[in-house]
Formats: structure tokens, C-alpha cells, sequence
């Protein structure tokens, strides 16, 4: 539902202040003023919301309605299928790769970045996403820009199998400049109590696959924005790693969502972890699913890089240790799995759609060692360069 201020209580003009029996000045101006005045439109509100009931419909799913005007959704987790399932929970924005949709005037596919953030790492946990919210504030409503950013949303939604159970639009005038905007999703899912994927179940020899990425996803964009800026750049113009595509089109292309292919690789058994590859790549994510006396070695760069990180190594003059800390680098997702299931997981994965590599293994970790080592890094870098682009 749109989201309306509390109104300031005004007197009428004959609501004085008094100070014995003179009479002082009245409380305001007898102008009439009104919400609209003030730059908040709640037909346009209501409007948007009007827009957008039919795309929160499309993603209804076992246990939610999908009805907007509400206070409130409810979700019925024995409808879902969950015998003794616990909550998982987590909320996310898209960042400043907002400023280059709102640059370019692209607004159609950044609702599918937040609802894969938010979703993505629910499922790392062996949840399946059962509800999702959004928070979309501007500084004027647009209601097509609006339906566009929902719609995005949407189609997220029905990516993950995911119901848009609800959410928030806010107009807030001085807060946001002109039609700025940002975004914001919360998700739940859930997962029955003995399937719940932990650190405790991550062993030494295990096989590390990687799930290609789409691109940057939605992390980093406030170094490529820097690099952008600083080469002279325009959105409009030819990508010069995606000649077909504009700058703003290559930049904006959404975040993956790995749910349902995941979720088919864990319940057929031999996943010991995932990890969703994204603010902070490699380094600062692998980590967290790992008990403190393991870590993950990794050979040089055993996958193909899209021609997107490359060409930002190389006009930022980033050097592989900060690609591999800031970008997935080209993964984006990390599954750990017993060895003598890698292959099986490896073909349940590609059958649900995913481009699969070799990424790495769980090794003993050394004392006081990083969690995460790479080897022949530098080395690998170039020609990881040279391979992205050679089928351009």
C-alpha cells in the first residue's frame, strides 16, 4: 500500500493563540495547502497500486493468497507442505546500481536484483523461499516507473518460486531528489529442522563446483560507477566488452537466481554448503560456511571470466587480489559437496539450467592461514583476460 505521513493537525482560522485576552497571531496561513501541494500524490499511490495487483497475483503459490490492500498477508506453512520447519529470514537492497537504471531510464529488471539478493542467500541455508516484501521509496511517484520496478519484482518472485506477498510504496519529497528512488525486499523461507545446511558439515576433501554468474549481479558498483567516471564514460554508448549492448544495458543485466536449481541439488543428498558469491566475493563470503580448522584452495581462475571483469581489471587498474574481494569474478554461487557425489550434483545442477565449474577443494587450513587460498592468481589473470574475450 502506499505509504501516507501523518498528517500535521491544522486549526481552523478561527484556532487562535491566546495570552490572557489579547488575542495573537493565528496558528498558520488561511492559504489552503493539501497533501499534493506538499508533493505527496496518494492517488498516484493508489494508482500503483491498482497497477501492480494483478503482477502480485502471478506469483501466488501454495500458502499465500498474493492479495495487496491489506494491513497485513498471511502465509500457511502446512499448505506449503512443511512438516517442522524453521524460519529463515533475510532483507537486501540492489545499491547504487540503482543510480545507472535511474541514469539510463532502465527500471524493468532491477526488481529481479533485489528479490535475487534476498533470495539467494536464504537458499544457502537449504531454504525454500516462501514470501517476499518490497520497500520501493521515491522522491515523486511515477506509476509506470513504479509497474516497471514491480514488475521486475515479479518476475524474480515467480524466478524463485517466491510469493510477493506485499509491500511499501513511499513518496517522500526532500528525502529523494525529483524521481530518485531505492529499493529494499525482505524474504522468508523455510526449511524442515534436519535439513538446515551448517559449517558442521563441511569436510576436508570435499569438492567445491561454481554456478556461473550473469555478470557483476548487483555488488561492486560504486568501484565500477568510480571507473566509469573516471574513463569519461557515457551509459548510452557501445559496451566495450558487449558491442551489441549499450554500457547502461551490459551493466543492468540482473542478478541470477539459484533457487530451484540448489534446492534440486540438496535434496538429492551429498551438499555439504553453499555460498552465495556476493558483496566482498570470494574472500570475505566462502568463508562463512566454513568451520574455523578448514578452508577452500583454488588453482588459478579454473573458470571462463565474462568479458565484464576483465575489461574492469584492466581501465580501473584493479589488480586480481581486489577483483576476487570485490566481484564474483564470474561465480556466483559456490557449492561444497562430498567428492563422491561432485559428479552427480555436477548433472543435477546443468539439468536445471546451470553453466557448472570445477572451482576448488576443502583443504586443512594452516595456522593462522587465510580461508580462502588462491594459487597462481596473478598468473592466471591475463589469460583468463584473453579467453573471456575471445568468443566476443
Amino acid at each position: 500500500m502506499p505509504h501516507v505521513e501523518q498528517p500535521y493537525y491544522a486549526k481552523t482560522p478561527e484556532d487562535t493563540i491566546t495570552s490572557g485576552s489579547k488575542q495573537d497571531t493565528p496558528l498558520r496561513n488561511t492559504t489552503q495547502q493539501s497533501y499534493k501541494a506538499a508533493g505527496v500524490d496518494i492517488d498516484a499511490g493508489n494508482a500503483l497500486v491498482e497497477a501492480i495487483k494483478p503482477l502480485a497475483k502471478s506469483t501466488s503459490r501454495p500458502g499465500s493468497n498474493a492479495g495487496l490492500g491489506g494491513f497485513g498477508a498471511l502465509f500457511d506453512l502446512k499448505a506449503a507442505g512443511f512438516k517442522d520447519p524453521l524460519l529463515v529470514a533475510c532483507n537486501d537492497g540492489v545499491g547504487t546500481k540503482l543510480m545507472i537504471a535511474i541514469a539510463a531510464g532502465q527500471h524493468d529488471k532491477v526488481g529481479i536484483d533485489l528479490v535475487a539478493m534476498c533470495v539467494n542467500d536464504l537458499v544457502v541455508q537449504g531454504a525454500e523461499p516462501l514470501l517476499f516484501l518490497d520497500y520501493y521509496a521515491t522522491g515523486k511517484l511515477d506509476v509506470q516507473t513504479g509497474r516497471d520496478i514491480i514488475a521486475g519484482i515479479a518476475e524474480g518472485c515467480k524466478q524463485a518460486n517466491c510469493a510477493l506477498i506485499g509491500g511499501e510504496t513511499a513518496e517522500m519529497p526532500g528525502m529523494y531528489d525529483g524521481e530518485d528512488y531505492d529499493l529494499a525486499g525482505f524474504a522468508v523461507g523455510a526449511v524442515e529442522r534436519d535439513q538446515v545446511l551448517s559449517e558442521d558439515r563441511v569436510s576436508e576433501g570435499d569438492v567445491v563446483l561454481g554456478l556461473a554468474s550473469s555478470g557483476l549481479h548487483s555488488n561492486g558498483f560504486s568501484l565500477v560507477r568510480k571507473v566509469i567516471s573516471d574513463n569519461g564514460l557515457d551509459y548510452a554508448s557501445p559496451c566495450p566488452f558487449a558491442p551489441e549492448l549499450s554500457l547502461g544495458e551490459a551493466l543492468l543485466e540482473p542478478t541470477r537466481i539459484y533457487v530451484r536449481s540448489c534446492l534440486d541439488a540438496v535434496r538429492g543428498g551429498g551438499v555439504t554448503a553453499l555460498a552465495h558469491i556476493t558483496g566482498g566475493g570470494f574472500t570475505e563470503n566462502l568463508p562463512r560456511v566454513l568451520p574455523d580448522h578448514l578452508a577452500i584452495e583454488i588453482d588459478g581462475l579454473p573458470w571462463q571470466i565474462p568479458g565484464v571483469f576483465p575489461w574492469l581489471a584492466e581501465v580501473g587498474g584493479i589488480v586480481p587480489d581486489e577483483m576476487v574481494r570485490t566481484f564474483n569474478c564470474g561465480i556466483g554461487m559456490a557449492v561444497a559437496c562430498e567428492a563422491a557425489t561432485a559428479d552427480d550434483i555436477k548433472k543435477t545442477l546443468e539439468a536445471a539450467g546451470e553453466t557448472v565449474f570445477p572451482v576448488g577443494k576443502v583443504v586443512k587450513k594452516d595456522n593462522d592461514g587465510p580461508a580462502v587460498v588462491f594459487h597462481d592468481l596473478y598468473d592466471a589473470w591475463p589469460a583468463a583476460k584473453d579467453s573471456s574475450q575471445a568468443g566476443k
